[in-house]
């Protein structure tokens, strides 16, 4: 497949292709420093099949180191830059690194001596012009690795090729029409899967991809850049709607919400305000997006994660969510090789419980390894999660088990919000709709680490603190 930048740097250059901070870049320009940042990554030794750590902030110069890797063959793996300088150099030995790319001289220090680490301003762009010549992907050739979030364990490193990210793009595409004139702001980490996914869409349709400046309130990018794209998990949504009176910037035309459950009454306050929304559902392992809502969809309809995308498949069994398709990944890597987690016919188990409705829209229940028995009976954390967030003043809840003599385990809830009420409160409120065995046995203030502005809950640690908690003998606290 041609380079989808060169493609578009030849027959539309003045078209904008990258707006950030740092600068602005039409197709023609971004090709020239790709090109450039290419020569100079080659330089460094970065090869075909090589695989470059990027310990990098969401920026420009990231978007065209990315698109430089790619060219030249060499597999990214993007490392979170939330991680301790330690696990960052674990990261980058797991995933089979030989370079890492770093501005941290923590991270630089404490990198294994298996792999060489440049500092950024090693591979900056300059020097003599590209030889116009068009540049192509092959296809099946690893582009990326890209670790899950390990909100239930440890995070796994997925392996995709270039045309996984591709089949992903053309699917969103599909859902949510993509043009020339659009533009899609960028306000996740290019380190998460729903990031990276922006830069392939909108590279496939010619669009312009706006880096979300730091510290900047979103809405003031939405505005400001005149953005008719968004994605954005439910804590920067919900920050945005907090922040804002009335409709959205008329330019926008479509966010798309993911990361996870929508609270229902975050819905709620979008559309009455008239956003544009996209519920979905995805994974890391499926290059973003499964299934999507269509573009207008009525709020019943934002209650479900939608409908499969193109170039996918979907099934439902024993409960579970199975996914296949042309976006699947090759495998996890790992330091004995590619484990396939495939079952024999082809289809990944998500571990993810859901349901379809009568029009084939998906309802996402919950994770299967977050059920637990509680004197006999099944409980499912989310949806006494969803009952939680459904009520005033609770922004945020995370229901985790803790071990108990009589009754083999017991929900504890983490709750976070403006005025979540007291315990008893909560629990007269739940009492109405759950059945008394779903009812927490404790609830606490959520802890400011997991609070509002994490993308993902470590819901590990949570269970570890439920658990000192649940022993010392702890009461509620909120």
């Amino acid at each position: 497949m041609i380079d989808p930048v060169a493609r578009h740097a030849q027959a539309r250059p003045d078209a904008p292709a990258l707006l950030a901070p740092s600068g602005e870049w039409t197709y023609a320009a971004l090709d020239e420093t790709t090109t450039q940042v290419q020569r100079s990554l080659r330089a460094l030794g970065a090869a075909p099949g090589g695989r470059v750590g990027i310990h990098r902030p969401r920026s420009a110069e990231t978007v065209v180191l990315l698109w430089a890797l790619w060219r030249i063959g060499a597999v990214a793996v993007p490392l979170s830059t939330r991680l301790p300088p330690a696990e960052v150099g674990t990261s980058a030995r797991r995933a089979g690194c030989d370079h890492l790319i770093t501005g941290d001289a923590a991270v630089a220090d404490a990198a294994p001596p298996s792999v060489a680490v440049h500092a950024p301003d090693t591979y900056r762009g300059g020097g003599a012009s590209s030889s116009g010549r068009t540049r192509a992907h092959a296809p099946d050739r690893p582009a990326t690795i890209l670790y899950t979030s390990g909100s239930t364990g440890t995070p796994k490193a997925v392996l995709h090729t270039w045309a996984q990210h591709l089949y992903s793009a053309k699917g969103a595409n599909a859902n949510m029409p993509l043009g020339a004139d659009d533009r899609w702001v960028l306000s996740l980490p290019l380190y998460h899967v729903g990031g990276l996914a922006v830069l392939v869409r909108c590279a496939l349709a010619g669009a312009a991809v706006v880096v979300a400046p730091p510290g900047e309130a979103l809405y003031t990018t939405l505005r400001r850049r005149a953005a008719t794209y968004v994605s954005m998990v439910a804590t920067q949504f919900r920050r945005v709607l907090d922040a804002t009176e009335g409709p959205p910037p008329p330019s926008l035309r479509g966010v798309l919400l993911g990361g996870g459950p929508i609270p229902g009454p975050l819905l709620d306050r979008g559309a009455a305000r008239g956003w544009p929304l996209h519920t979905s559902y995805g994974c890391t392992e499926m290059a973003s997006q499964v299934t999507t809502t269509a573009p207008g969809a009525p709020r019943s309809t934002l209650a479900t994660a939608g409908r499969r995308l193109p170039h996918r498949r979907l099934r439902i069994e024993d409960g579970q969510i199975f996914v296949a398709g042309r976006a699947l990944c090759r495998g996890y890597v790992t330091e004995e090789g590619l484990d396939d987690p495939r079952t024999d016919d082809g289809w990944y188990p998500t571990g993810d419980r859901g349901r379809l409705d009568a029009q084939g829209r998906l309802r996402v229940l919950g994770r299967v390894d977050r059920m637990f028995i509680s004197g006999g009976e099944n409980v499912q954390p989310e949806e006494i999660e969803k009952v939680l967030e459904n009520l005033p003043g609770v922004e945020r809840a995370v229901v985790v088990p803790v071990t108990d003599t009589e009754y083999g385990a017991r929900p504890v809830a983490f709750v976070d919000g403006p005025a979540p009420g007291s315990a008893a409160a909560l629990r007269r409120a739940l009492d109405a709709v759950l059945p008394s065995f779903k009812i927490p046995d404790a609830f606490h203030t959520l802890p400011a680490a997991d609070g509002p502005g994490p993308l993902k809950i470590d819901r590990k640690r949570l269970r570890h603190r439920a658990h000192k908690l649940h022993t010392a003998g702890d009461p509620d606290d909120i």
